[in-house]
């Protein structure tokens, strides 16, 4: 198979396992490429088995798909706890040198590069390695569904280039606790304290792209009065 191909794969694994709707042009948006190349894409993955697509825009991975995906997201993260751990590579950076390695890299080696890394769970960016782990990505929920004075720890940010230079930027730590102190209206941003009781604002979109554990919702009770 083409790495074109198991590109467009992982990417639809990706986005499921994000909760993130499917479409040709979030697709495209993510891969740089037109929307005529997705839908012809998309096209011949449907007919090898690997994609269901309907014509209303229903996108999903089939049984073959799906496993298929999950082994390039397995080479994928492997590598970028290598080029991290390894080789000190910047939390943004890992993703592209990974994308290129995961391609050449047969089931043997993914093995070895595994167990020489302690078959770790998690990826420099939080995500699940397939595999390594009971749980899977799909069990989080974003930052933008808590509420003031929700709180939760900070397990996994989306695995995008753009979006990782604007996280290296607010300076928080994947296992960080953070309580909502406000949501500024009108798509302003989150108001967050950091466990050191810092304020960070978070840009709505960015909080959708922020996936939280161990979430405490906070309970009013019957004497405070709803806002």
């Amino acid at each position: 198979m083409s790495p074109n191909k198991e590109n467009y794969l992982k990417t639809i694994f990706e986005l499921e396992h994000d909760h993130q709707k499917i479409s040709n042009k979030n697709i495209a948006d993510i891969l740089n490429v037109s929307a005529p190349s997705v839908t012809e894409m998309l096209t011949a993955l449907t007919k090898e088995g690997l994609v269901f697509h309907t014509p209303y825009n229903e996108i999903s991975l089939t049984d073959a798909g799906l496993a298929r995906a999950r082994e390039l997201v397995r080479k994928h993260r492997i590598w970028e706890v290598f080029l991290a751990d390894k080789l000190h590579y910047a939390m943004a950076d890992v993703h592209q040198a990974a994308d290129i390695l995961e391609h050449a890299t047969d089931d043997r080696l993914a093995d070895r590069l595994n167990e020489f890394l302690g078959r770790p769970k998690r990826c420099p960016h939080g995500g699940i390695i397939p595999g390594n782990s009971d749980i899977e990505d799909d069990s989080d929920i974003t930052l933008g569904t808590l509420a003031p004075e929700d709180s939760a720890t900070l397990q996994r940010v989306i695995d995008n280039h753009d979006f990782l230079k604007y996280f290296e930027d607010l300076q928080l730590r994947l296992g960080e606790r953070l309580t909502v102190v406000k949501k500024e209206p009108f798509s302003g941003p989150f108001i967050v304290q950091t466990s050191d009781r810092a304020t960070v604002a978070i840009s709505e979109n960015a909080a959708g792209y922020m996936f939280v554990t161990d979430v405490h919702y906070h309970t009013k009770t019957p004497d405070q009065k709803t806002e």
